[in-house]
């Protein structure tokens, strides 16, 4: 385990942006530089402490999905070792955790897909039947498996806002506003746009849950993010099937009618919730050494069991 990295300091690139996780910095006209740091929001606030190795886990998970799923849609790497855009002394901030990736347009919605009913799909069925508008079967209990996973597309939030689900025929028209003058002259609209990335999202679910399944996780749901190039050609970007961006359940401690135990920041959660005086608003409290402990293992055991690779 690495000394933890909670913002990074590269003073060679232009900073661009800082979000809950991501530290992002200006390469050139057609690249950014990613820095996944160890941050770690719950309640869409960001704590105080981070979590040793999680940037880690995140950047080699996604790659690990990015060259798996490559044949499906092209993703956003550039191919650019991280440790050739900054000085040899800032190397330590971007080794394993940092991507070169191009520069690309990103399309305004989360592109969610979900494979079993939890989470705020749960509570949508329970009070209508359906999810996002999509009906479903009478009687499915907590965590019941769907019958095919299902697109629930939802708006980007700010750092510190809630991402809200909206329609899928609401996302044609959020990418026809927000992409018309990127798709001039490309000879598509943002409503084939929204088509392709709904599309897109389900092939990349289904595959990925299918392997997940045979080294003895279930993906339950879990959100992409899409961008496009000057030509307009969809390309998966941000990060992929992460335990930050997905909801991991292991196999053998599956069963409907329960909330499963995943591979990501429920430790942090149910502790927070004990938290009686928090109003789940910044500033975040401090998290326990056991805690923290618990969260780091539990990321890097997602990584070994999904790559049966040990991390670094």
């Amino acid at each position: 385990m690495t000394a933890p990295l909670f913002e990074s300091t590269i003073t060679s690139l232009p900073l661009v942006a800082r979000g809950k996780v991501r530290d992002i910095y200006s390469v050139d006209a057609d690249h950014l530089l990613i820095v996944t740091t160890d941050r770690l929001s719950a309640f869409d606030v960001i704590l105080p402490d981070p979590i040793p190795d999680k940037g880690k886990v995140l950047t080699q998970v996604a790659n690990f999905w990015f060259e798996k799923l490559g044949h499906i849609l092209p993703s956003q790497l550039s191919g650019i070792a991280p440790e050739s855009v900054v000085k040899p002394e800032e190397r330590s901030q971007v080794e394993g955790r940092a991507l070169v990736v191009k520069r690309l347009k990103p399309l305004p919605i989360e592109a969610v897909v979900r494979g079993y009913l939890i989470g705020s799909g749960w509570k949508d069925y329970q009070a209508t039947g359906a999810v996002c508008g999509i009906q479903l079967p009478a009687g499915l209990q907590m965590a019941a498996k769907l019958p095919e996973p299902i697109f629930t597309p939802a708006t980007k939030a700010d750092v510190g806002d809630h991402d809200i689900n909206i329609s899928y025929e609401e996302s044609k028209v959020r990418c026809a506003e927000h992409l018309a003058a990127d798709l001039a002259g490309t000879g598509k609209t943002g409503a084939q746009l929204a088509e392709e990335a709904k599309n897109a999202a389900i092939a990349l679910y289904t595959e990925a849950s299918a392997y997940a399944r045979t080294r003895g996780i279930i993906i339950a749901d879990t959100k992409f993010e899409f961008g496009i190039d000057k030509a307009g050609t969809l390309h998966l970007i941000d990060e992929a099937l992460t335990p930050d961006s997905s909801r991991f359940w292991p196999a053998d401690g599956y069963a409907e009618g329960i909330s499963p135990p995943s591979f990501d920041k429920q430790f942090v959660r149910d502790h927070l919730e004990t938290l009686t005086w928090w109003d789940k608003k910044a500033p975040g409290p401090q998290l326990p050494a056991e805690v923290i402990e618990k969260t780091a293992a539990k990321y890097r055991e997602a990584y070994e069991r999904l790559t049966g690779q040990t991390m670094a």
